[in-house]
């Protein structure tokens, strides 16, 4: 494929304007949006009602019900073995028929107790095995990954198409990372007039395989270049390539992945999307289970300004993790443990942390080398440092709760959620000003901003967060100012309609 000259800094990105969000009764009649955007599909790999291996697993479970309010959405995802069973319920609607090596598959379709139509695309021989949706129980990717998410781009192409036997049939495709991204070269390939909305919530997941699968995907002899990436065919690149539009999970973000530091290697085809008005960028929401006046998980519940109730879940996970009693302040870390998340910067500035009188509660799981690291800061500081390698709900929400900071050295962040659970609990982020962390989290106001993924960066924004700790009056003022920053799917919801009007009319 060509290349243009390569961008050397981001491309300017304007903001979707929110569009109001109607109501409707038993969602049979969408308001305020115009008749070509009144069914879409949502199409992923995971969904937390189901199966969850990141964040795109909590949008695919919110963003569809936040726009129900004002058009059909429904959402496509793979049979997995925990989709099947709970979905008990579930019934054949239809048939995909095979593509050069890509199998015929049955679509079988249930309805949520909330009313959110899902679809669940039926093959036992891709589908139905241990493990995550993308690796083995022994962490290692599936070989058959590229016939397994291309037959999913397939069938979501095939039912934008009409040519599933379904009694429905969407005008828009919402299709969520590189797994799915080929939905829109099939589209565009097999001239179908049905939009696409490619959101990219991670550029570093490409989706890179051999050529030699070319002709087993059904890719078009004259349609390889599209694909090409170093040598391999790059799934996402097919899709950012044949998308109607683009969006990222933040407008930094969208911004950021247009130039070479934060662009993967496609900056250059990034650059020419976002320069013809095709790349957009929407802040993910948290739900409504972020309360801290009734969230079940916490020791104790409170609202703003009441902060015995943060007391308490502080001596609660002082407590779990093993510390020593402590008026100091409670640094936390909720993160997957991997180079991207910063937490060789954390560990290069715990003694810090320590040497002040701070504490640090760490939990997560990931590279073996980082939590490595993690665990021989705790043996080094006992009582002072707390490690948990794995992930437990309620003592990650315990910690959002009772801890005074969130650690976030992120060395870029497409969007982020941990910042916003810990503003929703009065935790104050620390965080690095990239991604979707700029755009969330206003330094001095909801937390503190650092430039520079490094520890003298850190080190200095948590000398600020300690002075402020010792400033009582404006540590509380900023604890309400994040209780009070908004953070729900409303606002997110009403620009993703916004974004799918301007997707199709892009395409009319």
């Amino acid at each position: 494929m060509a290349r243009a000259a390569q961008s050397a800094s981001p491309v300017a990105i304007s903001p979707v304007t929110p569009v109001p969000i109607g109501t409707r009764r038993g969602h049979s009649q969408p308001l305020d949006l115009p008749e070509l955007v009144q069914r879409v599909l949502f199409v992923a790999t995971e969904m937390a009602d189901f199966v969850k291996a990141g964040g795109l697993g909590d949008v695919a479970a919110a963003l569809p019900r936040a726009v129900r309010g004002a058009c059909d959405s429904r959402v496509l995802l793979p049979g997995y073995p925990e989709v099947l069973q709970r979905l008990p319920q579930l019934q054949r609607v239809g048939q995909v028929s095979a593509r050069a090596g890509l199998p015929a598959c049955t679509v079988g379709m249930a309805v949520q107790a909330d009313g959110l139509p899902i679809y669940v695309l039926l093959s036992p021989e891709l589908y139905e095995r241990e493990g995550s949706p993308y690796v083995d129980g022994q962490g290692q990717e599936w070989k058959d990954n590229a016939v397994r998410f291309a037959t999913l781009s397939h069938a979501a192409a095939e039912i934008a198409a009409g040519r599933a036997g379904l009694d429905w049939s969407p005008q828009l495709l919402h299709l969520n990372d590189w797994p799915v991204a080929m939905a829109a070269a099939y589209v565009r390939w097999d001239r179908t007039a049905v939009p696409t909305l490619l959101t990219i919530h991670n550029l570093a997941y490409q989706g890179l395989f051999p050529y030699a699968l070319a002709p087993v995907l059904g890719v078009p002899a004259e349609h390889l270049d599209e694909l090409h990436f170093h040598g391999q065919m790059s799934f996402l690149q097919g899709g950012i390539t044949n998308a109607t539009r683009l969006n990222t999970v933040s407008l930094r973000y969208a911004q950021q992945i247009t130039a070479p530091d934060d662009g993967c290697g496609l900056h250059d085809l990034l650059a020419r999307r976002a320069a013809g008005g095709h790349l957009s960028g929407i802040v993910n929401g948290i739900d409504a289970s972020w309360d801290p006046r009734r969230d079940i998980h916490l020791k104790a519940h409170f609202g703003i300004g009441e902060w015995t109730g943060r007391a308490t879940n502080a001596h609660a996970v002082r407590k779990a993790f093993g510390l020593a009693p402590s008026t100091g302040p409670l640094f936390a870390v909720v993160s997957r443990l991997v180079h991207q998340k910063g937490l060789d910067i954390t560990c290069d500035v715990a003694p810090q942390i320590v040497a002040a009188g701070g504490q640090l509660v760490i939990i997560g799981g990931g590279e073996p080398q980082v939590e490595a690291q993690v665990q021989a800061l705790a043996r080094r500081y006992p009582g002072r440092v707390g490690a948990f390698i794995g992930f437990e709900e309620a003592l990650a929400r315990q910690m959002f709760a009772g801890a005074d900071f969130l650690l976030m050295p992120s060395r870029f962040e497409p969007c982020g959620l941990s910042q916003m659970y810990a503003q929703r609990f009065g935790c104050l982020p620390i965080a690095h000003a990239t991604g979707g962390l700029v755009d969330t989290v206003e330094d001095g106001v909801t937390g503190f901003l650092f430039h520079g993924a490094n520890a003298d960066g850190l080190r200095r924004c948590v000398e600020r967060a300690m002075r402020t700790f010792r400033l009582p009056a404006l540590l509380q003022a900023m604890r309400r100012a994040a209780m009070l920053r908004p953070g729900g799917w409303d606002a997110a919801g009403r620009a993703y309609l916004a974004l799918y009007q301007q997707t199709c009319q892009v395409a009319a």
